[in-house]
């Protein structure tokens, strides 16, 4: 299997759980999804649900931004 210099530098490099955990929350992640209970094929509960993972710097920062764009209609 023949691949490319950055996937090699990529599968070689040893990166720790708390690296991983600080850029995450450096730059934060939006986790989105939707979850249905049903019996007999009627749905009884949907839940829709948005997480936001991030450092508080990053949340305030995303939410001005956020707050930018309701104010200018754009969203």
């Amino acid at each position: 299997m023949i691949m490319a210099d950055n996937e090699q530098e990529l599968s070689n490099k040893d990166i720790s759980l708390l690296d991983l955990v600080d850029r995450i929350l450096a730059k934060g992640v939006i986790l989105k999804g939707d979850i249905t209970i049903s019996v007999a094929d009627i749905d009884l509960i949907y839940l829709g649900l948005k997480v936001l993972l991030s450092n508080v710097d990053k949340a305030e920062e995303l939410r001005e931004h956020q707050w930018e764009k309701m104010k200018r209609g754009e969203a």
